[in-house]
């Protein structure tokens, strides 16, 4: 689908018109053939690189082709009740911006109803598009990090649901991780990129950009450790338990094998010591009672039980 969106500095708020014009923002989501073919042909673009913005897996990076920047970005993406990021293509044309995404860029309604969106300004337009991923990493992160330090606190009542959670959020930040080092570096070339005209207030927005990603790959990097913290600690607390539950059951199965034996002795058919006495049972039973107590106490005293 091929959306156009048009506001220049005179005018109240962004539109979306029909037709390609000089300095409008177009923006193009699950692209098909056809409409791959439109936009190389009217802004004569690389095919090769408008193929690459489909690819779920192409990473951060700049390309340049005939003086026409390339850059590839990945967003935050949810779907089916999944997070992962997906790939977003953003082509600084001669006279106009062109961003390609393979799924709908969800970020998009609220960021149109923005006042200070001008599609005529393309480089202050690509940062600020830049800078709303760089805050949707920032939200999801925030977020994973709050849930993350919740379950800190009660690591005895996690549950296998919680375990596989924390797998779930483990792949997401590093999956984030992996988009915003890579972003890290096309924001670095960006700065000392000589065929992108930029302003002052471009260039300070631009490092601003590079210092809060920074800021997020840290924090991606400790998130990263909380959780395997909290699954070492799980499996730690999981094997000690596991130990606990073998060591009582191979204690009482000590405890009663003794008593066993001894009943089992008094249970065969030959001749048997006291065997026509009238106290014989009541003399196995105190005996038994005996031995077993005295290995529950040895066993309590050496904290096996």
């Amino acid at each position: 689908m091929i959306k156009i969106y048009y506001r220049n500095l005179r005018d109240k708020k962004i539109q979306q018109i029909d037709d390609f014009r000089v300095g409008a923002w177009v923006h193009v989501e699950d692209p098909t053939e056809e409409e791959l073919q439109i936009v190389k042909e009217k802004f004569n673009l690389d095919e090769g690189l408008l193929r690459d913005a489909t690819d779920q897996y192409e990473v951060p990076r700049m390309e340049v082709e005939d003086e026409v920047s390339y850059i590839f970005s990945r967003y935050p993406y949810s779907k089916n009740n999944r997070v992962s990021t997906s790939p977003i293509l953003f082509i600084l044309a001669d006279k106009s911006l062109i961003s390609i995404s393979k799924d709908p860029f969800p970020l998009l309604e609220g960021f149109l109803k923005r006042e200070l969106v001008y599609t005529t300004q393309k480089t202050k337009l690509f940062i600020q598009l830049f800078a709303l991923m760089n805050n949707s990493f920032n939200t999801y992160l925030h977020s994973i990090s709050r849930e993350t330090r919740s379950s800190t606190y009660e690591l005895e009542k996690i549950s296998n649901k919680d375990i596989a959670q924390s797998v779930n959020y483990e792949q997401i930040i590093s999956d984030f991780h992996l988009a915003l080092v890579r972003t890290n570096v096309v924001l670095k070339n960006l700065l000392s990129h000589k065929l992108i005209r930029l302003f002052e207030e471009d260039r300070d927005l631009i490092e601003d950009l590079f210092l809060n990603n920074d800021q997020l790959i840290q924090l991606s990097k400790e998130n990263l450790r909380s959780i395997v913290n909290i699954r070492d600690a799980y499996s730690t607390i999981m094997t000690h338990n596991t130990n606990r539950v073998i060591r009582f059951f191979t204690s009482v199965t000590v405890i009663l094998t003794i008593p066993t034996i001894i009943a089992s002795v008094y249970g065969m058919n030959v001749d048997l010591p006291f065997a026509g006495s009238p106290f014989a049972f009541l003399g196995v039973t105190i005996a038994i009672v005996i031995v077993s107590l005295g290995l529950i106490v040895m066993f309590l005293m050496n904290d096996w039980l």
